[in-house]
């Protein structure tokens, strides 16, 4: 409001807080933005917000958990507060208590269904956003329970057939329990369904348990009830949990009487809780005979989200015509079908790059999301996720998301461009204006040429959140040229030849200020590596500047800025065989240590598959990496603990191990590990395909042997590209016009 600048009102702060023994916060905040290069946003208010709501949760945690460790807590919260474990943080002067050790879950869905439950390690459901959650124990009649939680080991997977399923298997003193979950539809209606089967060789009992609380932590429950059908449980007097069949014995309690599991004693049941604290526990207990096995389902009916399809698809329908893949490596083959049904789950309209922390909307993620959704062959999705673009761009020609972060035009452009070379359609007329006013801002955007450290790059900013203080990224900069071009190309293609002119003009000159910033910063550190920017030295920030070479190939495979940029980055930020992330992130990168690996890739460099290899020893049993991965407990330390920006990656890195565009020719398994080719044994053929490139769409498939033949059938959109067959251990072949095979030979 205008009047308040009249006002003294730094003034009455800084006595405030300094009269009741605080910091004055206007020194303290001037102390701290004096770290980071003057900008215009000195942090996102969206990432401000989730964290504020992050922390309240947490804060809400340190008064609750370390005060009741007599509970039954999900499994972070056992392995984080257990001082003989690993995983273990003391918790001192923090005022918040996070699960920093095993940020680990998995969706399960259907195609276009806004709602994603997520189940943890051991079997833990939290099927509604950052909601209650429903586990399942077996307690034996002589006192033996079985709280999988608690446990340090046990089985879980993630099926993929007909429908997604996560299966958690657990036993302990001849109890044993399978707990299989996924959404199915029921009369048209996408529902959660828990299937339980228990054995207990001495007789006793199954209990499904309600929570409050989740992955996070706390999550509130003020009133639970067993309705008079036995068969259902009503949460804060709404109809939440159906049984598959009637309850045989009901307890409930609150915060003051303690968890449920200090009551499984009790003779006589409740058939309702409340709890003005917000920690109502109930249990419905099952009569398990000795040595008859029960099976039980559970069904959580879910809310659907208008944004969302009004009937789910079936998994057959979204996979069809998809882009295959068949490897020997069966760790490898899951992992591609895995992330593939990842992308699927986490793109219902928009794209988002999680189903629990991360289930918002960033351009970045996005653009390397639905980059993948079209090297996978989804284009109709990826189509559909580009549609909600223009929606989001200011007057001005900014793509927003997040303030301050000004990598996100080049991104918008960039793959817009990208699905038109790869789909071979014309630019949709929706689409049209946008592009040209978002080229534009990129050109604004840029700072005058000054004759300073920045001079002509894009301002300071939060970029991409984990570079470090804001300061003039590289990043930023290299996705602005990479959007310039793209816009150019698009108005090339579309006839709009004064623009694609204007636009080519602001790239090469864009470029040519970066390279001539860089070639200052190669004198000043002594080396080609890229630093993050022209203010830093070079540190793990600098894995920003990997973007040049992946995914946006402004600099050829052998340039010594990114083949040293590698190098450095390899030999002094990485721990336990991946790339580790110093800023915020403190945990090993899957997606940006494939980031490096897609340079090697392109430089024939086959430490490549070591990185490949490494990123797959990383993933969790049911195929998912968290954004970042804790070094000793290699459970998720930061972020969504299922991260599709990673899954996209996965998806990249094998599609450009098969087929790779490289200027105007297509590489052909050049990144297939060299033991695959000569497997003599294999009885069936490697396959990839139909991949969408931008010279048409190609199918691949390789007999291995001591001479590997790779043939490939390929549907141009016009003339058929120059082919070359470049494969790690082999001798390159250039392939002549109208070849569709090839022999390899040794070198």
């Amino acid at each position: 409001m205008p009047w308040m600048k009249w006002l003294p009102w730094r003034f009455f702060v800084r006595r405030f807080a300094t009269a009741h023994g605080f910091l004055d916060p206007l020194t303290l905040m001037a102390h701290l933005q004096r770290f980071a290069e003057p900008s215009e946003v000195s942090e996102p208010i969206e990432l401000l917000r989730a964290g504020a709501v992050f922390h309240a949760r947490a804060l809400i945690n340190s008064k609750v958990i370390q005060h009741n460790l007599d509970w039954v807590w999900p499994y972070w919260i056992q392995r984080q507060f257990d001082p003989r474990d690993k995983s273990f943080i003391p918790r001192a002067f923090s005022i918040t208590h996070c699960n920093l050790s095993h940020r680990n879950w998995t969706a399960v869905g259907l195609p276009d269904c806004e709602e994603l439950p997520v189940i943890d390690p051991r079997g833990l459901l939290t099927p509604h956003y950052d909601g209650w959650s429903i586990d399942a124990w077996v307690i034996s009649n002589s006192g033996d329970a079985l709280t999988p939680s608690s446990l340090t080991y046990c089985e879980q997977h993630q099926e993929l057939d007909d429908n997604i399923a996560v299966i958690t298997e657990s036993a302990l003193k001849g109890l044993k329990l399978r707990n299989s979950v996924r959404v199915e539809a029921r009369e048209g209606k996408p529902q959660c369904v828990m299937d339980l089967a228990v054995s207990c060789r001495d007789g006793g009992w199954l209990l499904v348990v309600l929570r409050p609380c989740n992955p996070e932590g706390v999550s509130f429950v003020h009133k639970v009830r067993l309705d008079e059908s036995g068969r259902r449980w009503l949460i804060e007097e709404k109809p939440a949990v159906e049984f598959g069949q009637s309850v045989d014995k009901h307890l409930a309690s609150d915060y003051r009487g303690g968890d449920i599991y200090l009551h499984l004693q009790d003779e006589h049941g409740r058939m309702s809780g409340e709890c003005d604290v917000g920690m109502a526990t109930a249990a419905a207990m099952f009569r398990v005979e000795r040595h008859k096995p029960l099976k039980l389902d559970v069904a959580i009916p879910l809310d659907t989200d208008s944004q969302g399809e009004s009937h789910p698809k079936t998994w057959q329908e979204s996979l069809k015509g998809h882009c295959a893949l068949q490897v020997p490596d069966k760790e490898f083959q899951f992992l591609y079908d895995s992330a593939i049904r990842t992308l699927i789950l986490h793109s219902p309209k928009d794209v988002y790059p999680g189903p629990y922390t991360y289930k918002r909307f960033w351009f970045r993620d996005a653009a390397f999301m639905i980059q993948s959704l079209l090297f996978a062959g989804l284009t109709s999705r990826a189509e559909r996720a580009l549609d909600q673009f223009p929606q989001r761009q200011k007057r001005n020609g900014f793509f927003h998301s997040q303030d301050g972060e000004w990598d996100s035009n080049g991104e918008a452009l960039w793959i817009l461009d990208l699905y038109c070379q790869l789909t071979n359609k014309p630019l949709k007329q929706a689409w049209c204006d946008p592009v040209l006013k978002g080229a534009r801002w990129i050109m604004a955007k840029r700072l005058p040429q000054d004759g300073s450290p920045c001079a002509g790059l894009l301002p300071a900013g939060f970029s991409a959140e984990h570079l470090g203080p804001n300061d003039c990224y590289y990043w930023d900069d290299f996705w602005g040229v990479a959007g310039l071009l793209a816009a150019a190309a698009i108005c090339t293609r579309e006839g709009i030849d004064d623009n694609a002119h204007r636009f080519n003009t602001a790239a090469n000159d864009f470029q040519r200020t970066i390279d001539e910033n860089l070639a200052w910063a190669q004198k000043r550190l002594g080396r080609a590596a890229m630093p993050a920017s022209p203010n830093r030295r070079l540190d793990a920030g600098a894995i920003g500047s990997i973007a040049a070479g992946y995914p946006l190939q402004l600099y050829s495979p052998d340039d010594p800025r990114l083949t040293d940029l590698a190098d450095f980055l390899i030999d002094n930020c990485f721990v336990g065989g991946g790339f580790f992330q110093d800023m915020i992130h403190s945990g090993i990168n899957a997606y940006l240590t494939l980031h490096i690996a897609q340079v090697l890739l392109r430089a024939g460099d086959r430490r490549c598959l070591d990185l490949m290899r490494n990123v797959a020893q990383l993933a969790s049993p049911t195929g998912q990496w968290p954004e970042a991965i804790h070094p000793h407990s290699l459970g998720g330390c930061m972020g969504d603990g299922q991260h599709a920006w990673a899954a996209a990656e996965w998806v990249a890195m094998q599609r450009n191990c098969f087929v790779r565009e490289e200027q105007d020719a297509l590489v052909l398994i050049s990144g297939l590990p060299p033991e695959w080719l000569r497997d003599s044994s294999a009885t069936k053929p490697i396959l990839f395909g139909p991949a969408p490139t931008r010279f048409g769409v190609i199918s691949l498939e390789i007999t291995p042997g001591a001479n590997p033949k790779v043939s490939w059938k390929g549907e141009w959109y016009g003339k058929p590209p120059a082919i070359a067959i470049n494969p790690l251990g082999f001798t390159p072949t250039l392939v002549g016009e109208g070849m569709d095979f090839v022999e390899l030979k040794n070198p």
